[in-house]
């Protein structure tokens, strides 16, 4: 399993891994928005939290085709597929590597980010805490659409229009949660709700995903 993990993040830190891809379209975002909106900052104050996770679910989204892709291309899949580990390991840990290279370092960076879009100083930690909780969903739900479509032509469109309406429970209720933070009102109620949809993703969706793999592999 770590060396399951290990591989993961190599391959993902590699020139086109998908690592600083997702960083630069969010970063790219972020700079370009206030240049789009205009410079008024009540204007991007209001937009920002909203922004900032539409952001982040989009750089998250940029990577999920590699999670199987080239496992599949190479045979490894099936190799792993009948390896002594369960299926529903390998998926769960190839989510969190998916994590690990877009969701955390995500979290991160955006509190720099959103000073281009002037969030309130109130909102970054409840941004960072809504983000925190909320990208594990983002990867879990992403590997899962990325094992229906594997071996799929194209399959990245198809992935897009799988995954994103799945996204947007976490987008409407992390965004709340920051708009909310800034505001100086209470964050609880939509953070509890963020962090439960991560944990009914991290415990069902593994299994899920793990099923349609067996199938897409026979």
């Amino acid at each position: 399993m770590k060396a399951l993990l290990f591989r993961d993040l190599r391959l993902a830190m590699r020139a086109g891994g998908g690592f600083g891809l997702g960083l630069a379209f969010f970063f790219l975002l972020s700079v370009l928005v206030p240049l789009g909106v205009g410079p008024e900052g009540s204007t991007l104050g209001r937009i920002a939290p909203g922004i900032l996770w539409v952001g982040a679910l989009l750089a998250c989204l940029l990577s999920l085709d590699r999670i199987f892709a080239l496992d599949f291309e190479d045979g490894s899949l099936e190799f792993l597929a009948t390896a002594p580990i369960p299926l529903e390991a390998v998926v769960a840990v190839k989510a969190f590597a998916h994590w690990l290279v877009t969701g955390l370092p995500l979290t991160l960076i955006a509190p720099g980010l959103a000073v281009f879009l002037n969030l309130p100083p109130a909102g970054y930690l409840w941004l960072v805490l809504s983000l925190a909780l909320g990208t594990p969903a983002l990867s879990v739900i992403g590997t899962f659409g990325a094992a229906l479509v594997v071996g799929l032509r194209r399959g990245g469109l198809l992935l897009s229009l799988l995954v994103l309406p799945l996204y947007v429970p976490t987008l409407i209720l992390g965004a709340e949660a920051v708009r909310r933070g800034a505001e100086g009102m209470a964050p609880a109620t939509p953070l509890a709700l963020v962090a439960a949809i991560s944990l009914g993703a991290v415990a069902l969706l593994p299994f899920a995903a793990a099923a349609a793999l067996r199938v897409n592999l026979r």
